[in-house]
């Protein structure tokens, strides 16, 4: 088959790769679509260690089933599908709490730290377990159906914390995560979303899909521009949706006393943290990984339209033009871009 391999940093290679074989309990997926998702290109540069080549990454898919393995029983081929980033074992204390995400032995497709390698779905096929697949419903395109997991990361963060309709919640950064945390918010019924960002363009696609107000963070004071929303209050909840320092310290000065915040941006692994003034004002901390089982819930949204993707999809390329686009999307305008698919 065909793949996109990590051959060493910053190096991806389109090549010849053999073809996976299903084991018992297993089946052969042809991938049809593929995101890059950031993680991606900073597995890409190395920076996160996660992505030891060589590898095939990607993780953000759809396709249908090509084979199936031994002991295989409620699937066929020609069963189109999505699947699940996580890789769970079913069997921990987690997996039998309904908490996948946290699984101790989880894999994640399309990744290599140095305790497991699992090959993704850059290529043309990509073997999975049949615990993590999911069907398409039919008017789903696979282009639509490989932006399932980053929805289910949205959905699964507003899930995090009890919201109401009354409250006020912020979202410190919009980018694709954070677009999806905005309209995962209107859904839930919130009626004031605060989007705050330091691009016009985010800003303006954020009030699109759902934000009542935005905040262009680089020529107005965030926090006081949000009290001023808020009758001096402050936020209700904030949603971290970046993963830095800055970022974070911001959100968490957003919020009212006793407010919440949700940590869903992981881009730096330590950053600076306002100990006194969590304690202090007695804020409440969720932090928030992949998603437990909501891929049903975001498939259903996505194909009612409620959760709209079509604005955040940049490009659809093929794989073979995978390590241009990689180049593209790590450059300084990379940021122009949102979500390019890639179709083997």
């Amino acid at each position: 088959m065909k793949a996109l391999l990590l051959n060493a940093p910053s190096c991806l290679e389109y090549t010849d790769f053999p073809t996976p074989v299903p084991a018992s309990g297993e089946v052969l997926v042809r991938i049809r679509a593929c995101g890059i998702c950031g993680s991606d290109i900073h597995g890409w540069d190395g920076s996160t260690g996660r992505r030891l080549p060589p590898l095939i990454m990607g993780h953000e898919a759809s396709g249908e089933i090509a084979a199936l393995g031994e002991d295989v029983t409620g699937w066929n081929v020609g069963d189109r599908v999505t699947f699940d980033s996580t890789i769970f074992c079913g069997e921990c204390d987690s997996c039998r709490a309904g908490q996948v995400n946290l699984c101790g032995n989880r894999r994640v497709v399309g990744v290599a730290p140095p305790e497991y390698r699992q090959h993704g779905a850059f290529a043309e096929y990509v073997v999975l377990p049949t615990r993590i697949l999911y069907a398409l419903p039919p008017s789903l395109s696979f282009v639509q159906a490989a932006m399932v997991e980053p929805v289910s990361i949205a959905i699964h963060a507003v899930g995090r914390v009890k919201l109401g309709a009354d409250d006020s919640v912020a979202v410190v950064g919009s980018g694709m995560i954070g677009l999806f945390v905005i309209q995962a918010l209107k859904w839930a019924g919130v009626k004031r979303i605060i989007a705050i960002d330091l691009a016009e363009n985010r800003l303006a696609l954020a009030r699109e899909l759902g934000a009542t107000d935005t905040i262009h963070s680089g020529s107005t004071d965030a926090v006081q521009e949000t009290l001023r929303l808020t009758n001096g209050i402050g936020a209700d909840a904030a949603f971290e949706v970046v993963g830095i320092g800055a970022t974070l310290n911001l959100a968490l000065n957003l919020l009212r006393r006793g407010g919440s915040a949700v940590l869903v941006g992981n881009l730096a692994p330590k950053a600076d943290f306002p100990l006194q003034a969590v304690v202090t004002r007695e804020l409440n901390l969720h932090g928030t990984c992949a998603s437990a089982g909501e891929y049903p819930l975001c498939l259903d949204l996505i194909e009612r339209g409620i959760i709209r993707v079509e604005p955040m999809i940049s490009a659809v390329a093929p794989l073979s033009e995978g390590a241009q686009w990689f180049e593209t999307l790590s450059a300084k305008d990379g940021s122009n871009f949102m979500k390019v698919i890639l179709e083997p």
